[in-house]
C-alpha cells in the first residue's frame, strides 16, 4: 500500500495470504533437502518468494544468514558457523584455525571461520558468521580435502596434516604459536605419521620451515 502525504512517501506492508497447503508443500521440500536451503535453491525447487517469507515471518523457518533458511523445529545445529559457510559457498574449504578446532588440534577458540578460496572467487556475502579468507590455488587448494556431512550439509574441511602445513605457510597471519600447538597435537595423535605431514609441507612450500620443528618434537 502506498500513501502520499505532503509529498512524503510512506510504504505499508500488505500481508499476502499463503494457503496452508502451499506452506506445507514448501516445508516438505525443505525437509526432503535436509531442512536447509538457500533462497536461490528454494526458488529452483518451486517455492515462491512470498511463501518463503511467509514461513519465515510465521516462525516456521529460521533465517540462519542472508539468503539461507532452515526448518525451525529441527534440532539445533552442531556446527552452525561451519554449516552456514559451507551452505552458502560450495568452493569454500574450512582451513587453518577453524580446521584445527574441528580436528581438536588447538585450544584456541576461533573468532571467525577461516576459509580457503581460489583467487578469482568472491566470498559469500554473510551477515554472520564473520570470515577470514585465505587465497589458495592448485594442489594447495585441491589436496587434503575431507568431506564431512554436518547437519545435512557437505562441509569441505582440510584434513589434520594439510591443516598443520597450512598453519606454517600462513604463520604470519595465524601466529607461530598456533602452528606449533597444532603440530604438537598432531604428533601426539599420530606418532610417527610424518609422511603425510611432509607431503603437504612440500605442496605448501614450507618443508624447510616445518622439518626442524618435526624433528625436534619427535625426539621429545
Amino acid at each position: 500500500m502506498l500513501i502520499i502525504i505532503h509529498k512524503c512517501i510512506y510504504y505499508y506492508p500488505v500481508s499476502v495470504h499463503v494457503s496452508k497447503e502451499k506452506a506445507q508443500e514448501a516445508l516438505s521440500v525443505f525437509r526432503e533437502n535436509g531442512g536447509l536451503l538457500r533462497t536461490s535453491e528454494a526458488r529452483e525447487l518451486g517455492i515462491h518468494p512470498r511463501t518463503l517469507y511467509h514461513l519465515r515471518d510465521s516462525g516456521q523457518l529460521d533465517r540462519l544468514s542472508r539468503g539461507l533458511y532452515r526448518v525451525a523445529d529441527l534440532p539445533p545445529l552442531t556446527h552452525p558457523d561451519l554449516t552456514v559457510v559451507a551452505a552458502r559457498s560450495d568452493p569454500a574449504r574450512i582451513c587453518l584455525i577453524s580446521a584445527l578446532d574441528f580436528h581438536d588440534l588447538t585450544t584456541e577458540v576461533p573468532h571467525a571461520v577461516d576459509v580457503a578460496l581460489p583467487g578469482n572467487r568472491r566470498p559469500p556475502a554473510l551477515d554472520h558468521p564473520p570470515m577470514r579468507v585465505f587465497r589458495m590455488s592448485g594442489q594447495a587448494l585441491t589436496e587434503g580435502v575431507e568431506h564431512h556431512e554436518i547437519d545435512g550439509v557437505d562441509v569441505k574441511i582440510f584434513g589434520p596434516a594439510k591443516t598443520v602445513a597450512d598453519c606454517f605457510k600462513f604463520r604470519n597471519r595465524t601466529g607461530l604459536d598456533t602452528a606449533l600447538e597444532g603440530l604438537r597435537a598432531y604428533l601426539e595423535k599420530a606418532p610417527g605419521r610424518t609422511e603425510d605431514l611432509m607431503h603437504y609441507a612440500r605442496i605448501c612450500r614450507v618443508e624447510s620451515v616445518l622439518r626442524p620443528y618435526v624433528e625436534a618434537l619427535s625426539m621429545q
